[in-house]
């Protein structure tokens, strides 16, 4: 009986000692001629395992004492290998040196080996040296184009940003500029997006096995951080192109401490073109343009506490005016966010991260002619808070857990006008408030050398909220009774458990095998009738009578590298169910009414292969992206309840991407993309009633458009620098469509003739945006 307390006394000193035996190092890793912190920077202890840095730069290790050798690497960065003596805990920050250009041509943002060692399934990481490097339209470099070079992630259509991910509409991917939700990411009616290159840092596209972190998404996460600002010194860049210029100022607001970016882009078609308008014109005054302004600041209060405040705000303005019918319309749109950060460390293994965030997207039309006048105007916005707490108890275990709260306010097509004294308002739908909030924990766990396991847990809620009322109809849809919810009252809540798991294991040092598979609900839907997203979009939430959608995607890849990691390859294999998935009835026109009223619902599923070979150094550099997929839906009462294929659907999908290096001075790019041609539905018949030409159309997406490719090249010269020279340059030649291929838009009917004649004729004709489109861009730096 007395034997036992020794034991237990024997035991607890023996795990004291053990702990005490162990000591943490952690600290920052860092840009040594800017201040920036890199994210996913690999700090290795050699034969002993390894720990990547977070997205502020920050790492912790626990390691039994003893001596070590430590290895920090961060793609085109000068790796730092030092000795350790870890007998106590201590911080320990690095300092890394970019690559000169002459030492090696490297075109990667991760570890040389991280495809095969990452746990992480579906990740890609893209460095703006990467973006920068594609060719673009109109010169303009846009991050979104790029995201749609690579296997699994497909675009809208002609020159368009948006992006369909695995099978997932466009508004099924969560899109986050500094954790804000980006609700609108096009400029142009999507033909550029709103990220300015020379903002931006680091761009994150998860396509497959979610993090808990984020929710909301069926599809995709897109997790694009700007630039801290330089903490050493002042720089001004900037670059004039063949419709947009832009210009970056960043630099310290106290050395080491503070420092600030701000960043401005605008397009001047517009300015150009009002010189050749002449005053006598019907059109004298119409223009178009867009702009974007980002703007960053951050503060280091102490080694323990830093201070961030970032913000965007973009406007698209189109302005008509038609002299002749004494008509003006003005149609601004546009997305703004704010967001507040507080990094504290708590102790050694414990990092947080709070969290406010301001978004805001409105689109507004206002026309007047004479005395009348119109002004319709929808949008949503939000205010988030939450927080984000690393752990690192071991270096086989990096923990992550928090929680999050979100206010929506969703603002229907609200239309008001006045004709004279006579005001307009018709009887609108009010706005709609909801509540959503989610917590989660994941766990990064690496079980032996060989196998890591990276496991979540997310639980999420969405309440609808008052004021609100529900309408009961008759079978004609004649509104006869009503429920009514008041302000903040609960309409309903949807509620849901969201599991994650990402399974790596290593066959050799050059090859590994990772299985995912995922539980996602998404509670906020895009309103589309076009086939990609349009600023006259409506974004509206779950209700009594819309369901949340949600999806089971499964994955499994086969990665492996060949000559030292300088080549990357992998197959990967996925499929994706969906329920309550969300389209307009038969027959639907667009009105002022509820959007609710029209909706139909049915279910959905992917699947496909992806195949990507991808070349990491050297002077010639590159990758070619093959996906074989099929995406289809079923809905009760569309398509007389038969399966059809998405108008997202595309069944073989080629990019091909290659850098060349020709000299210190020279380098060039080519890309080459074909694609199945889109699905559409068009008539079948035509039927002459009373006179009017009417059409009967055939089942759902059954006709593809032709096949969709072309060609771009680009051509960047680089003046070599002079002795004393403070300010760098390089001039970008690009040919977007470089045999003019006239890929389609949209077919529409033209009819010629009299059907009281009896000759009339009716003969498709294809819409075609850019045929071959030459441009230059000058770009400075200093």
């Amino acid at each position: 009986m007395r034997l036992a307390p020794v034991l237990v006394s024997v035991l607890l000193f023996s795990l004291s000692a053990s702990a005490q035996t162990k000591h943490t190092l952690s600290g920052f890793v860092r840009d040594s001629l800017s201040g920036e912190s890199l994210i996913g920077a690999t700090i290795q202890v050699i034969d002993d395992g390894s720990v990547a840095s977070n997205q502020f730069g920050f790492y912790s290790l626990t390691l039994p004492a003893g001596q070590y050798t430590l290895l920090v690497s961060f793609a085109g960065y000068q790796p730092q290998q030092l000795p350790l003596n870890l007998n106590k805990d201590f911080s320990l920050n690095f300092q890394l040196l970019p690559r000169g250009m002459l030492q090696e041509v490297v075109v990667s943002s991760k570890r040389k080996d991280g495809n095969v060692m990452n746990a992480q399934m579906g990740k890609i990481d893209l460095s703006m040296q990467q973006v920068k490097a594609v060719p673009v339209l109109l010169g303009e470099v846009d991050l979104l184009k790029t995201l749609q070079l690579l296997p699994g992630v497909r675009n809208a259509g002609e020159g368009n940003t948006g992006m369909y991910v695995r099978g997932g509409g466009p508004d099924q991917n969560l899109i986050l500029l500094d954790d804000a939700i980006v609700y609108n990411t096009g400029h142009l009616f999507g033909f550029f997006s709103i990220f300015n290159s020379d903002a931006i840092k680091n761009i994150s596209l998860i396509k497959g096995g979610m993090p808990a972190q984020y929710g909301g998404r069926l599809s995709s996460v897109l997790d694009v951080a700007m630039k801290e600002g330089n903490m050493k010194k002042y720089e001004v860049e900037g670059g004039i192109g063949a419709i947009a210029s832009r210009i970056s100022v960043q630099g310290p607001i106290k050395k080491d401490k503070a420092s600030f970016i701000v960043s401005a882009r605008r397009t001047y078609v517009d300015l150009l073109v009002k010189p050749f308008i002449k005053k006598s014109s019907n059109y004298y005054g119409s223009g178009y343009y867009f702009y974007d302004l980002n703007a960053k600041m951050n503060y280091r209060f102490s080694d323990k506490d830093r201070l961030y405040l970032s913000g965007y705000f973009g406007r698209d303005v189109f302005d008509f005016k038609s002299g002749q019918r004494a008509f003006s319309a003005n149609i601004p749109w546009g997305n703004s966010t704010g967001t507040l950060r507080w990094n504290h460390i708590f102790s050694k293994k414990l990092f947080a991260n709070t969290t406010v965030v301001f978004n805001d997207y409105k689109f507004a039309f206002g026309a007047t002619q004479q005395d009348f006048s119109l002004n319709l105007s929808s949008g949503i916005r939000d205010w988030s808070g939450k927080i984000d707490i690393d752990y690192y108890p071991s270096p086989n275990h990096k923990m992550k857990f928090g929680g999050m709260y979100t206010w929506h306010r969703f603002t229907p097509n609200i239309l008001r006008g006045n004709q004279g004294e006579t005001q307009l308002e018709p009887n609108n739908e009010s706005r709609k408030y909801a509540a959503e909030t989610g917590i989660y924990v994941q766990d990064d766990w690496s079980v032996s050398r060989r196998l890591q396991a990276s496991m979540g847990l997310r639980f999420s809620t969405f309440s609808q909220r008052g004021p609100y009322k529900i309408y009961e109809t008759d079978a004609h849809g004649n509104k006869t009774d009503s429920v009514v919810y008041g302000r903040g009252k609960t309409v309903k809540t949807y509620a849901g458990i969201e599991p994650r798991v990402t399974l790596r294991y290593i066959i050799d040092d050059a090859t590994s095998i990772k299985a995912s598979a995922g539980r996602n609900m998404q509670y906020i839907h895009l309103v589309s009738n076009a086939g990609s997203t349009l600023p006259t979009d409506l974004w509206v939430p779950s209700t009594y009578r819309v369901k949340p959608q949600i999806s089971w995607q499964y994955a499994l890849g086969l990665f492996r590298n060949f000559n030292n990691n300088m080549f990357e390859t992998s197959v990967e294999l996925y499929y994706k169910q969906m329920e309550n998935q969300i389209e307009y009835g038969e027959g639907y026109t667009p009105s002022l009414k509820d959007p609710e009223s029209e909706f139909v619902f049915g279910k959905g599923w992917s699947y496909g292969s992806e195949f990507f070979i991808n070349k990491t150094r050297g002077r010639f550099t590159g990758w070619i992206g093959y996906t074989i997929s099929y995406t289809w839906r079923k809905f009760p009462d569309l398509n007389g309840g038969e399966k059809y294929p998405a108008k997202y659907d595309r069944r073989h999908d080629l990019s091909v991407v290659s850098m060349y290096q020709i000299s210190p001075k020279w380098k060039a790019s080519a890309v080459f993309v074909y694609g199945t041609g889109n699905a559409t539905t068009l008539p079948e018949r035509f039927y002459v009633v009373s006179g009017v030409l009417t059409q009967e159309y055939g089942k759902l997406n059954t006709y593809r458009l032709p096949a969709y490719h072309r060609m771009d090249l680009s051509a960047t010269y680089t003046p070599k620098k002079r002795a004393g020279q403070k300010w760098e340059q390089n001039w970008v030649f690009s040919v977007y469509n470089l045999y003019s291929r006239l890929n389609p838009y949209f077919i529409y009917f033209d009819q010629e003739g009299s059907p009281y004649s009896g000759e009339m004729t009716i003969q498709a004709k294809q819409v075609s945006l850019f045929p071959v489109i030459p441009a230059v861009t000058w770009n400075f730096k200093f």
